[in-house]
């Protein structure tokens, strides 16, 4: 018999029951935003591959293939930093290894930005590596000190070469290096006293850009320790690259160090040796060079890899942008052009209103064959270097003329050394080649349209 009492909670029907949890679910999860209109506007440009290097299967292509190969056959904007890709100077790398492992000398490689320094420093680098040769690179800048540079490289030292801690130790098993042994602001001959106690082993220092140390005192605690280390026959060696007016500098501050450094200004590569840079880009690129392409890159380079390499890419882009995989004379032509460009990017607009201006008084002849000579000699010249780069007299004289009155003014040019000497240089290094791409497509638009006059 039912008791009759009034039930409190009526039980609700299951429909009621959803749509409850389906608003709670609603307010904890939000909703995904409306789908957007397609868009109807011009598609913008996209990245080609993703930053592993993976591409769009659904997009890709041979010739993007290609392109993604370029990228890493033709580096202006960085160095050599592989072997395989290092081509020609030969002689001088083996010269360098033997300074370093028969000689046991210290190593200073000097000459103008955009020579090779950089990539002979990394390919050198990676020999004494495989050589197992503890490999300490560094790159200084204007705040570079002793102490900061010199502690992080004995840091990469382990501390089972240190004589006094065998491989056993606990030191050593710890992972401890030789920079746990260095006391605060360690002098040069405390630092030369510990790498002595080095076993086992051979370290090389490197030291790129030394050249933008601003400190005098870091230089002169370089050259004391270059002494200390060679005393006392230290197995350490340092490889000093960037040098180029500070060399002086760094040998006359202790002039006994002569006898124990190999001084190394790196010369421009020869036409052979920018053939074979051209030629091991195809390799890793897969593009072939027409001849003429080639020829025209050899000229234009001057035996500058860093010219050579840019416009060897630039030209290769137009290749491929025009579905080819042979790089023609016209695509170097026009890669003269996308180089020009990047290079005027690079300089201050006070330096581009010079150039104009120069360029509109008719003087664009004159400052190519000035750039010619620079680029001939290295960075510094003379009346005789201009000469040499125009045969014509008259054209030669105009040159030499306006190389003294601009450098007088100190407009793009100035005068090095000894101003009775006559010797000259471009205030911006991006200056020379700049020029001379401008001269050379102008050169090339100029026979291009003798070309057609006679054929027509």
């Amino acid at each position: 018999m039912g008791l009759g009492v009034p039930s409190i909670f009526k039980r609700k029907k299951r429909k009621d029951q959803a749509t409850e949890v389906a608003a709670a679910v609603s307010q904890l999860v939000p909703s995904p935003p409306a789908r957007a209109p397609a868009d109807t506007g011009p598609r913008l440009p996209r990245f080609k591959a993703t930053a592993s290097d993976q591409v769009d299967r659904r997009r890709s292509d041979r010739f993007l293939a290609l392109r993604m190969r370029l990228r890493g056959a033709f580096t202006p904007s960085q160095p050599i930093v592989e072997g395989k890709m290092f081509a020609g100077r030969q002689d001088l790398l083996a010269n360098m290894i033997s300074s370093i492992e028969d000689r046991r000398l210290h190593l200073v490689l000097y000459g103008e930005r955009g020579i090779g320094k950089t990539s002979l420093l990394h390919v050198l680098a990676e020999a004494a590596h495989s050589a197992r040769y503890i490999v300490v690179y560094s790159s200084c800048g204007s705040a570079s000190n002793f102490q900061d540079t010199f502690h992080a490289a004995a840091v990469e030292i382990p501390l089972l070469f240190h004589s006094s801690f065998g491989p056993t130790t606990e030191e050593a098993e710890a992972g401890s290096s030789m920079a746990d042994l260095l006391p605060e602001n360690f002098s040069p001959r405390q630092f030369a006293d510990l790498c002595a106690k080095l076993t086992g082993t051979r370290v090389l220092i490197f030291l790129d850009e030394f050249d933008r140390a601003e400190s005098a005192a870091f230089r002169r605690d370089v050259a004391e320790l270059i002494k200390f280390l060679s005393d006392r026959s230290v197995r350490m060696q340092l490889v000093i690259g960037g040098v180029a007016a500070d060399l002086a500098e760094l040998v006359d501050h202790i002039p006994s160090i002569r006898r124990n450094i190999l001084a190394v200004r790196v010369p421009q590569m020869t036409e052979e040796e920018v053939r074979e840079m051209i030629s091991t880009g195809e390799r890793a690129s897969g593009l072939k060079f027409d001849p003429a392409a080639s020829d025209l890159v050899v000229r234009i380079s001057r035996g500058w890899p860093y010219i050579a390499v840019l416009v060897c890419h630039n030209a290769g882009l137009c290749a491929l942008d025009a579905e080819r995989e042979v790089v023609l004379e016209e695509d170097v032509s026009a890669a003269l052009d996308a180089s020009a460009i990047e290079l005027r990017g690079r300089m201050s607009k006070a330096m581009t209103q010079q150039v104009d201006r120069l360029l509109g008084e008719d003087s664009g002849r004159a400052l190519m064959v000035i750039a010619g000579a620079a680029l001939s000699t290295g960075g510094e010249f003379g009346a005789v270097d201009i000469e040499a780069v125009s045969p014509k007299s008259t054209e030669a004289a105009a040159a030499k003329r306006i190389a003294e009155q601009l450098a007088g003014e100190r407009i793009l040019v100035e005068r090095r050394g000894d101003p009775s000497l006559g010797r000259y240089g471009f205030i911006d290094e991006g200056l020379p080649p700049y020029l001379w791409f401008l001269g050379t497509q102008q050169a090339l638009l100029s026979t291009q349209l003798k070309a057609r006059v006679n054929a027509g």
